[in-house]
């Protein structure tokens, strides 16, 4: 392992300067061997107040501009779903490295061609997927396998919180990816895919805003041996935004919310419930920061962990559950 303090620095560009952006990049200045150097956006005042707060070196009014800075290693792209494949491919056409925000784009056929394009130009290419990152979730994931409580027989998660509609937000128009699914249901879909594996059969129903944006979105996945995945995903009200592993000796419960640090209790059949806090400092985008560093230091241009096929499946299972709601952008 590199010493910490002989890291080579890894020069950072945002694009899309939301509440995303905002919290990645809060994170990104606690990690060592990591400088934040050039945020754009599509207006100059707003790209300079966002690199003022977290001390950039540049700003830029377009996202061509900073993917033209040869001083830039990486870019992270935090703009709405449907600019995702526009976005990265902009950037690994000028050879910078792309950690693009989930969901990776808005269809299969997307996500295949900026795959395609990371292969071709031989530039590191990553979804965005804090939670697989974070130290509680790999925790989660370590003790399924190695079966702390059996088998799995059911999963439960959801996400969900209440929004009043308004048409002019990007979490509600449906032509940038808005609407429940693509923005949070993701999660649960990435709980299941990630610990169950691709079901053998899909059951989904959803309803809709006056704009056709799905309002909630509920899926039934099927498993061998009869184990199921039910999941959740609402803008029309809160939920406890739990994952509960029911397994045959116990139950391993992310508490909420469990996409974010979170806590896990350990519940056994037969014993006293033990909750495990993993002492997260961070909003916890520096996990996915700190590794897509390293990959950069080796050479890689594809995650180990948050791997293409991997990817691939996420979106390939939002794309079948889309067809079974009627869901089409």
């Amino acid at each position: 392992m590199t010493k910490q303090s002989t890291l080579k620095t890894i020069n950072w560009g945002i694009i899309g300067l939301g509440y995303i952006a905002n919290n990645f990049a809060t994170d990104l200045l606690t990690v060592e061997g990591a400088n934040l150097y050039a945020v754009a956006s599509r207006g100059q005042e707003k790209a300079d107040a966002f690199a003022s707060k977290y001390n950039a070196t540049k700003a830029y009014d377009s996202y061509e501009a900073l993917a033209k800075d040869k001083n830039i290693d990486a870019v992270y792209i935090a703009t709405p779903h449907a600019l995702h494949k526009e976005n990265t491919l902009l950037c690994i056409e000028n050879g910078i490295a792309v950690l693009c925000e989930k969901p990776f784009a808005m269809n299969s056929d997307e996500v295949h061609d900026m795959i395609a394009k990371a292969k071709e130009k031989n530039v590191l290419l990553m979804e965005a997927l804090w939670t697989l990152f974070l130290p509680h979730y790999q925790y989660v994931l370590k003790a399924l396998e190695d079966k702390k409580f059996g088998n799995i027989m059911k999963l439960e998660a959801d996400f969900g919180f209440y929004r009043a509609f308004d048409n002019s937000s990007r979490l509600f128009n449906k032509e940038l990816g808005g609407g429940s699914l693509l923005d949070i249901g993701i999660y649960p879909i990435f709980a299941a895919l990630s610990t169950l594996g691709i079901p053998k059969n899909m059951e989904a129903k959803a309803t809709y805003f006056e704009n056709g944006a799905d309002s909630s979105c509920s899926m039934v996945f099927e498993y061998e041996n009869d184990t199921k995945a039910f999941l959740k995903s609402t803008l029309l009200e809160d939920t406890p935004v739990e994952a509960i592993f029911h397994c045959e000796k116990g139950t391993i419960k992310i508490e909420r919310q469990f996409h974010c640090p979170s806590t896990v209790s350990l519940i056994p059949k037969d014993g006293k419930k033990e909750t495990i806090d993993f002492d997260c400092k961070t909003i916890g985008y520096n996990y996915e920061v700190m590794h897509f560093n390293e990959l950069l230091r080796e050479g890689k241009t594809e995650s180990d962990v948050m791997t293409f096929e991997f990817s691939r499946q996420i979106i390939k299972t939002l794309d079948d559950v889309r067809q079974l709601i009627n869901l089409n952008y």
